[in-house]
């Protein structure tokens, strides 16, 4: 599964051209308060992890839905066949009358 991250589009999709001004949205219409390198990291990097209320206040101020924000590639991945392992051939132990022979 791919995750791509384009909350660049979106924000641009909605004339937000800098960090600055999506900073300023953050504050004003979700009440989230983000430094300015926080908010460049958003826009220039795609997150590892995001708070569910970082998330949300991201789309109230682009006035967006999450499905704007990251598209999901859900295509099955393809896995190679399991090789099968190979069976190591264990010496047998001889054996004298129900008796186990001492060791070699």
């Amino acid at each position: 599964m791919k995750i791509r991250w384009r909350l660049r589009m979106a924000a641009a999709q909605r004339e937000v051209w800098t960090g600055a001004q999506l900073r300023r949205l953050l504050a004003e219409k979700a009440g989230l308060e983000l430094s300015a390198a926080s908010v460049s990291v958003l826009l220039t990097k795609e997150p590892a992890q995001m708070k569910l209320s970082t998330l949300a206040a991201l789309c109230t101020a682009l006035e967006c839905t999450p499905n704007d924000l990251f598209e999901v590639d859900t295509t099955p991945v393809e896995r190679p066949a399991p090789t099968p392992r190979a069976t190591v051939d264990q010496p047998k132990i001889a054996s004298s009358g129900g008796r186990s022979m001492p060791p070699v």
